[in-house]
């Protein structure tokens, strides 16, 4: 398939983005609205940079690189557009009216023209893998300078790009500047058409987060305000249907020896907030909302997670974690958020998206892979029965992360290179 038949095969399809748009706006709010955007309608500035990340976790990672960005070329107007309402939220949180926001169209081609026609971008950032033909196409075609920063490219996906290189290859050849995470990727970007003097291995931006003095001291707070200091608490974070049941098995074999132990689930999307507190409370868990404001008390069980922005406070609260997403076979989120709260944490096998930085934390004894909840539930048990074990795995995890940071500052470089660079 080459890059005239996907855009057929899009135009064909495009009513069921509609369709889509519907479905998603039932299940949550955040979809209700903006509908414009997603097929460029909505009226821009233009623009110098045009920076894309797709949802929470990409535009955390993402913001540093935006904040060193505007503090060395306050003269630049930028652009930043996410995928999902998380990651909207991130950007309007992080730089309110600083930037111009909105949504990515969708990549067919009459709303990426439009959409490019209206910000006229000199140079364009898309982080991680969000790579859409029409978009690179399009942006090469006006002669904007493309970065992939932060770029990650599983085995599995490179396989699916092999699979179609009429449409992949050219689309991966356009690009100017590849700041990959790791030597292995940047292997499969080259394998895939890349020239090898475009691709540089930076590291991930994900190891320079920062964990501020306020977010620890609002952390133990939160703990202290729960009256559950002595008590076993952990948190199944970013969790996804089809792990709920695994979380609450954990839990019940946790109750069993401390019935003051506290489970924070926080599901990855804010749609599933309603499901997961219907599933605790069909197993009988006494459990509390977040949103609610209800008081935690001694025979609260659970804490549902159901807000925004609070997670890695969440986990800075907590003694251990489990990251979601990889019980199911979805990829796994990023396992550094707890680890950097100095939280050993464990993970499925379902991991691919960070198989490096898991095999990392692993290897030096900050993460474990789990295969079931009762296996989830064995090692919690094991590590609140040891807590000096609980102890080393925490600081195994936070020397990982403090001896890869830097990744920022070579990703940085790499974009200053990007912006000395003329359009055509």
């Amino acid at each position: 398939m080459n890059r005239f038949f996907y855009s057929v095969l899009l135009y064909l399809l495009s009513p069921l983005l509609i369709v889509y748009l519907a479905f998603r706006a039932i299940k949550s709010p955040d979809y209700r609205g903006r509908w414009g955007e997603r097929f460029g309608l909505t009226r821009l500035a233009p623009t110098d940079l045009l920076i894309h990340s797709v949802s929470m976790g990409e535009t955390l990672a993402a913001i540093p690189l935006i904040r060193l960005i505007m503090q060395s070329h306050p003269e630049l107007s930028l652009t930043v557009t996410t995928s999902s309402p998380t990651g909207s939220a991130e950007v309007r949180k992080a730089f309110g009216d600083q930037v111009q926001h909105c949504y990515l169209p969708f990549d067919l081609p009459w709303c990426v023209n439009r959409f490019l026609r209206q910000l006229s971008p000199k140079w364009c950032i898309i982080m991680e893998t969000e790579l859409w033909p029409n978009l690179v196409a399009l942006a090469a075609k006006r002669g904007v300078r493309l970065m992939l920063a932060n770029a990650r490219l599983s085995a599995k996906s490179a396989a699916q790009y092999a699979k179609r290189p009429q449409l992949s290859r050219p689309m991966l050849q356009r690009l100017d500047v590849v700041a990959v995470q790791t030597q292995a990727e940047a292997q499969r970007f080259i394998d895939l058409g890349v020239p090898a003097d475009k691709v540089t291995v930076c590291g991930s931006l994900k190891f320079d987060l920062t964990i501020t003095p306020e977010r620890l001291t609002l952390a133990r707070d939160l703990r202290q305000t729960w009256g559950k200091e002595t008590a076993p608490v952990w948190v199944a974070g970013s969790v996804h249907p089809g792990e709920f049941d695994a979380m609450l098995s954990a839990h019940k074999q946790l109750l069993a020896k401390w019935p003051e132990a506290l489970l924070v689930i926080a599901p990855r999307h804010p749609e599933q907030f309603a499901a997961v507190a219907d599933v605790v409370a069909n197993q009988g868990f006494e459990f509390v909302r977040r949103s609610d404001a209800q008081a935690i008390t001694a025979t609260t069980q659970v804490l549902v997670g159901d807000t925004m922005g609070e997670l890695l406070t969440f986990y800075g609260a907590a003694d251990q974690a489990f990251v979601g997403g990889t019980l199911i076979e979805n990829g796994g989120h990023n396992p550094l958020e707890p680890v950097a709260m100095g939280v050993p944490v464990m993970v499925g096998p379902n991991h691919w998206d960070f198989a490096q930085i898991t095999q990392m934390l692993a290897d030096a004894g900050g993460l474990r892979i789990v295969s079931s909840g009762q296996a989830l539930g064995d090692n919690l048990i094991q590590y609140f029965e040891q807590p000096a074990l609980r102890q080393q795995a925490a600081e195994a995890g936070l020397a990982v992360v403090e001896a890869n940071r830097g990744a920022l500052q070579r990703q940085f470089a790499l974009a200053e290179s990007l912006l000395a660079r003329q359009t055509a």
